[in-house]
């Protein structure tokens, strides 16, 4: 069973929903003369995991009030997705434009979400207290933070709410220079003074080296096979007394079509044994990869269902990182998989089901 302590309800997601705009495969934004169109965001992408996983998962947002902030919350509803704390404000919604990498050209990301109605929402306006009334975990990212002024403090608020109700948190690094850059900061700090807050962290030695300005930290993982990260985790866990364990994957990429995918989990009890508390699930082979946004929501939302399920450590992160690597099948943010589909990739079983 997880060391992590759960308490029963609802896990309620914050952050923005935005559309995703992407070019047909092959084609740059210069080219394009078509876009397809997808409802994403890290958190709504988990809320949605949860919900396929048989979860009960709120979204707590702003969208704008019009024609496409209803839809975003129609296809979240769609998935099973609480949505009656969404709110509806003026202002616009946020939007990515995604150019699909092909043979060695990566793929490409342009954010165009300043004054959203999620960015320019009061920080006030939001009632944590009834928000997380009755809930069993609370999911951010670095992301939601990193959008404005007004939604980082709405961030903190809601980290001060969920530790006076008693609510766990987890917390996605996902650390996004460009809107930082955007604000004219670097997030460090801020998202340093989020992990204190967190019980339960997705970041890897990267994150660890940049919050805490060692970049010899970062440097200690091999491109392929497992990850040696224990100075960074040992770090981790020392900078940040309340996290209890932190998740995360190693990726290799051979092309833009064939990745790597292995999944280690560390345990703050387990910091000091001779094995610095590692699990480590061995790396997939994944080839023909349709889409690779939204795989590190998935795996996040993998490691929260086994936490809820109170399954062990390594079956939570088993599956975690089966769930990371079908969603590389789905096109588009979110990952709608059941856990038998999910445990059916794990199997490796390839015929047709009827």
């Amino acid at each position: 069973m997880s060391r992590l302590s759960v308490k029963p309800g609802p896990v309620v997601c914050f952050g923005e929903v935005l559309l995703r705009l992407s070019t047909p495969r092959g084609e740059l934004l210069a080219q394009a003369r078509r876009l397809g169109v997808d409802v994403g965001g890290a958190e709504a992408n988990v809320a949605v995991a949860l919900a396929h996983l048989g979860h009960a998962a709120a979204m707590v947002t702003t969208l704008p009030d019009q024609a496409l902030g209803r839809h975003a919350r129609d296809v979240l509803r769609s998935h099973g997705v609480d949505t009656a704390a969404i709110g509806f404000a003026p202002g616009r919604m946020g939007l990515y434009f995604l150019e699909p990498g092909a043979v060695q050209r990566p793929s490409d990301i342009i954010y165009d979400r300043n004054g959203s109605a999620f960015a320019l929402r009061a920080p006030a306006s939001y009632d944590w207290d009834t928000l997380l009334a009755g809930a069993g975990w609370l999911h951010m990212s670095g992301i939601t933070a990193a959008v404005s002024a007004g939604a980082t403090q709405a961030v903190f608020a809601a980290l001060a709410s969920a530790h006076r109700l008693g609510v766990a948190v987890s917390f996605d690094g996902n650390y996004r220079a460009s809107l930082w850059a955007a604000r004219g900061e670097d997030g460090v700090a801020v998202l340093s003074a989020i992990l204190a807050g967190a019980d339960l962290a997705f970041i890897d030695q990267r994150d660890v080296a940049l919050l805490l300005g060692e970049p010899e930290l970062a440097a200690d993982v091999a491109d392929t096979g497992a990850a040696p990260r224990e100075a960074a985790m040992r770090a981790a866990f020392g900078a940040w007394p309340r996290l209890k364990a932190i998740a995360c994957t190693t990726r290799a990429q051979l092309d833009v079509d064939h990745h790597r995918l292995s999944a280690q989990w560390y345990h703050r009890d387990d910091a000091d044994d001779t094995r610095h508390g590692a699990l480590d699930c061995p790396a997939t082979e994944l080839r023909g990869i349709v889409d690779r946004i939204g795989t590190g929501d998935a795996f996040a939302a993998g490691i929260l269902h086994g936490v809820l399920r109170g399954w062990p450590e390594w079956q939570c992160l088993a599956f975690a990182l089966a769930a990371a690597c079908s969603k590389h099948s789905v096109a588009g943010d979110m990952h709608p998989l059941s856990e038998a589909r999910i445990i059916a990739t794990m199997e490796g079983t390839f015929d047709v089901r009827r």
